[in-house]
């Protein structure tokens, strides 16, 4: 979790008494988009398939994802590049 923190040469504008009784908090404004910003999650995932997602059936806690999945958001492109490394000699070597 971020840590929220006030800006620069901002007072505190809570209470600090004796004891919590008598103080009273005074959060910083969270931040927040420009109007008209786009609602956009990017998740990039890496080494993994369908398999290792809790919403599609893995014994894995995926207790973030399986939320928004629940929500109608759901991983449905998967792409693939194998690559082989090549000797540096170009062929295969065998002792």
């Amino acid at each position: 979790m971020a840590l929220k923190e006030y800006k620069p040469g901002t007072a505190f504008s809570g209470t600090i008494g004796r004891t919590y009784e008598v103080s009273s908090p005074a959060w910083p404004q969270p931040k927040r988009t420009k109007e008209g910003t786009p609602n956009v999650l990017f998740i990039v995932l890496d080494d993994t398939g369908y398999g290792h997602l809790g919403c599609y059936g893995s014994p894995i806690a995926t207790p973030n994802i399986d939320a928004l999945a629940a929500d109608g958001l759901r991983y449905s492109n998967m792409h693939t590049t194998a690559l082989c490394s090549r000797s540096p000699l170009g062929h295969h070597h065998r002792p």
